[in-house]
């Protein structure tokens, strides 16, 4: 029979496929059958349990055929159908770096929603998508990087620090909603079916694990028991016992002395032990390289010391990426008696039974999800859930009267955002169907000619978000009488690539040259493709280089700084940084671009653009220019996933290596905020953000603020809709925005006094659960008992109703207080959130069920026990010490 994936051949890793007579020290079965009669074998027959075939296929292996099973870059066993695979995929909100797919809002974002149902379907959107790329790339027969079925999604760490860069990608500093959004995505990725998974889902990376960045491969965080189980594991509980999410990460950092890919306490006593996970553990990549690399952990010397620790641990599979495969030292290992050959079988039988549950050694008609076609992949369905999503991400923080816009406002659209691709996508995403900046967005629902826009500023220092494609009236080449003609020569070239050199990290460096002619050439408009298949021979997978050379011509004098994702010359010389170009005057331009696919997998769909900006322009007098023929200014700024983000490069004020060292906006913006203000003119604030912000001055100052983070693809689009009303504003934020990181202890701290609204004790600018909306919710009639037993559920209700003149949505939280209990407990915590659709006017009843796993607290060591005395309960617009009277009911009920 067909099966859905193809056997694929073997890849070149540190363990390769064994071609060899079988390996002594597992010996196989006397009546082994040939190759041409594996489809004879037990493992082969869908009618057993897997785990049965599990067995009999990893008890055919030889030692070093399951050793090479345990990295990440998993070889084929051809002689026994084993097709190699790739374990690496993304699809933290929606599949990511794998071509075109829909962008949903970051997870930050997504969690804003407080809406666990609507990212279930967000989920599901994802995981039809990535079903089909699967099976598309599958067919194609490409088992590279991001066109696996195992995504390393979602991010469920806590957000305790707003500094942290990857804040982003988490859904905001309370377990509970943590874990509640988490098990909406994991049972969306991984499906309903009672045989197979539709994805596998990864819930990532414990533990304890929120930066710094620059220090995450040498930390060491201490936790008191009492933090972890209050705190850090809440989230990895529910994700593992109610979502069965199918794996889990683990991460660089130590914990408590131990790394946390090497942690007994972590992934035997906690994870396999107390909450029966059952499924497989995947280090963080680089991760097991720590424990031996001088400049980070350093803990022992040699790699098979650090495999064996960590596989003895529990951790299944190495990512090693750059650094290899430690793991493929666990040969050495076992001759040492560092480890024994049944676990090095325990961790190949758990990676395989994850590949029997996703359906690869069955038949394509036996497995529900293999029909899903590619036409799912950006569905106007999909699109519209975009749309839709983005909308209920984001949260209004002020207005004074001035939203929603009326009809005909005629509006100047400021700042650095206004048109940044960036602020769409946030990190780990894939390449929008349709994407809208904010200024499309705008200009489509309040017409051109009621819209004037300026960049008038940089995000920060040389980091703007106006780069523009180099237009095709400023790109020439000469043709064979001399004459100046529109475009450039493209010239596509065969790749010819040798392995390369090592570098000090044992990265290999492919080199690759150009063949001495092209294939063919063309000439081209500008510098913009997108590739779905290769232009030289029609393949999914084949490799490339692209050679654009001709004339640049400015029609302005300045200094541009260039964005090409190649190789770029301009008048002969290397483009790094600013150069400065004379309008009118042509300069030799040359680009030149290597896709590399056969080797890895990326770009599975490339892309290329040459884009530049003129950072001499007078960005300020532009926009007071702008400004002044407005009646509103709608100012788009804050940052991008250009400065925060994982581990990367970026030092500015402010900024350290994706980390931030401020959360006030960056000088330059507040300076032309002032200036905007001066002008008398209503100003509505845009703020772009994966993380918070300390917007101190501009709520004193400005009419209203829209939190934004990263909505996704559709950006452009809800906002407008948000602005002018269309949409009624109803997201909250999941984190707490803070007047300055004064206010905060050290950032590798990760004690959680003083973090997070369940401990801080200052004064905040925006609570956790605030959010505006242009309706009016009150809460009334709030009916629970006088008291209940200990051990017994909580049920109460309360009324809710719109007196607004706009319907709308409402998102309502109940917060639980035990002052009574013998220890210190969180002031207040999150344990229920629902949302409701309410009409002007409309009344409803909320009915609430507290379990009694919720009225419990942990004690010094870690230890839960079931509260009694008197219980504070709180359900309304948001926590009720920041809300209105009307805006929240509470009471308080005895525990007995």
């Amino acid at each position: 029979m067909k099966k859905y994936l193809s056997l694929g051949l073997c890849t070149l890793v540190l363990a390769a496929c064994s071609k060899g007579p079988a390996d002594t020290t597992t010996p196989l079965a006397t009546d082994e059958a040939p190759v041409n009669s594996a489809s004879t074998y037990p493992y082969l027959d869908t009618s057993l349990p897997i785990e049965r075939r599990v067995d009999d296929l990893v008890g055919r292996m030889t030692l070093s055929e399951k050793i090479s099973q345990l990295y990440n870059e998993a070889p084929a066993i051809e002689r026994l159908g084993v097709p190699r695979y790739n374990w690496w995929n993304e699809a933290l909100h929606g599949v990511a770096r794998a071509g075109k797919a829909t962008v949903f809002p970051q997870a930050i974002g997504l969690a804003a929603t407080f809406d666990d149902q609507l990212l279930g379907e967000v989920a599901t959107a994802i995981s039809d998508e990535a079903r089909a790329k699967h099976h598309y790339f599958a067919d194609n027969d490409l088992a590279f990087r991001y066109a696996g079925l195992t995504f390393w999604s979602p991010n469920i760490n806590i957000f305790r620090d707003p500094r942290w860069g990857r804040g982003q990608e988490t859904y905001g500093e309370d377990p509970h909603l943590t874990g509640r959004m988490a098990v909406a995505f994991i049972k969306g990725l991984q499906g309903d079916d009672p045989r197979y998974l539709k994805t596998a889902a990864m819930a990532k990376h414990f533990a304890v694990h929120s930066g710094p960045e620059k220090s995450r491969h040498s930390d060491d965080y201490e936790a008191t028991a009492k933090d972890l189980a209050e705190t850090y594991f809440p989230a990895f509980k529910t994700a593992v016992m109610e979502a069965k999410v199918e794996s889990v990460m683990c991460a660089y950092n130590r914990v408590n002395g131990d790394p946390a890919c090497g942690s007994e306490m972590l992934l035997q006593d906690t994870l396999r032990e107390q909450w029966g996970f059952d499924g497989h553990v995947v280090s963080d990549c680089g991760a097991i390289a720590d424990f031996y690399e001088p400049d980070a952990h350093n803990l022992v010397r040699a790699p098979a010391e650090a495999a064996a620790w960590a596989l003895k641990a529990g951790t299944d599979i190495n990512c090693g990426t750059r650094r290899l495969s430690t793991f493929a030292n666990l040969g050495f290992s076992l001759q040492r008696n560092m480890v024994d050959e049944s676990e090095i079988d325990a961790a190949v039988k758990r990676t395989f039974t994850t590949r029997f549950k996703l359906g690869m050694f069955d038949p394509a008609e036996a497995v529900p999800y293999t029909s899903i076609p590619m036409s799912a992949v950006g569905s106007e369905q999909h699109l519209e859930l975009a749309v839709k999503t983005a909308e209920q991400s984001m949260v209004l923080l002020k207005n004074n009267g001035i939203l929603p816009l009326a009809e005909g406002t005629r509006v100047a659209v400021i700042g650095p955002n206004a048109s940044n691709f960036s602020v769409l996508v946030g990190n780990y995403h894939g390449y929008p169907i349709k994407p809208v900046t904010p200024l499309e967005g705008i200009r489509t629902r309040a017409g051109a000619g009621n819209v004037v826009y300026a960049a008038g500023t940089s995000l920060i220092a040389d980091q703007y978000g106006n780069y523009e494609t180099v237009a095709a009236g400023n790109v020439f080449h000469i043709d064979s009488d001399g004459a100046l003609q529109p475009g450039l020569h493209a010239g596509y070239y065969p790749v010819d690539i040798s392995r390369g050199k090592k570098t000090r990290d044992f990265k290999l460096i492919p080199q690759t040259t150009l063949a001495e002619a092209p294939a063919f050439s063309r000439i081209e408009s500008q510098v913009d493709a997108y590739w779905t298949r290769s232009p030289l021979d029609d393949t999914v997978n084949g490799d490339f280089g692209v050679v654009w050379s001709g004339v640049l011509v400015p029609e302005t004098s300045g200094s541009y700084l260039f964005k090409s994702g190649g190789n770029l010359k301009i008048d002969g010389a290397d483009v790094h940084g600013a150069i400065e170009l004379q309008a009118g005057q042509r300069y030799p331009l040359e680009m030149s671009r290597v896709f590399l696919r056969s080797l890895t997998g990326s770009p599975l769909e490339p892309s290329v653009q040459l884009s530049w900006v003129n950072t001499s322009t007078d960005y300020l007098a532009e926009a007071i220019d702008a400004a002044r023929t407005a009646d509103v200014i709608v100012y788009t700024g804050g940052i991008s996933a250009e400065l925060e983000g994982e581990e990367m490069r970026v030092e500015l004020d402010g900024f350290d290596h994706g980390d931030r060292t401020s959360i006030q906006l960056p000088a330059n913006q507040q300076a032309l905020l002032h200036k905007l203000k001066a002008l008398g003119k209503p100003v509505v604030m845009v703020n772009f953000s994966g993380s918070a912000m300390a917007l101190n001055w501009e709520d004193k100052n400005l009419d209203a603020i829209v939190q934004a983070f990263y909505p996704g693809e559709a950006t452009g689009t809800a906002l407008a809709r948000i602005l002018w009303g269309d949409a009624n504003p109803s997201g909250r934020l999941p984190v707490t925005f803070y007047h300055s990181v004064d206010d905060l202890p050290d950032f590798k701290g990760y004690a959680l006094a003083n973090r997070t609204y369940r401990y801080f004790t200052g004064d905040v600018l925006y609570p956790f659960g605030y959010g505006l909306s242009y309706s009016n919710f009150s809460y009334s009639n709030l009916s629970v008992p006088d008291s209940v037993q200990a051990g017994e559920d909580l049920s109460f209700a309360v009324k809710l109703t719109n007196s607004g003149e706009r319907d709308g949505g409402e998102v309502s939280q109940v917060y639980l207080s035990l002052p009574d209990a013998p220890v210190d407990v969180p002031i207040r915590e999150l344990k229920a959130f629902r949302r409701s659709e309410l009409a002007a006017g409309a009344s409803t009843q909320l009915q609430f069920n507290i379990a009694a796993a919720d009225m419990r607290y942990v004690d010094n060591d870690g230890k839960s026990h079931p509260y009694r005395g008197r219980l504070k309960l709180s359900v309304g617009s948001g926590q009720g010490a920041f809300l209105d009277e009307s805006q929240f009911a509470e009471t308080i009920v005895t525990i007995q």
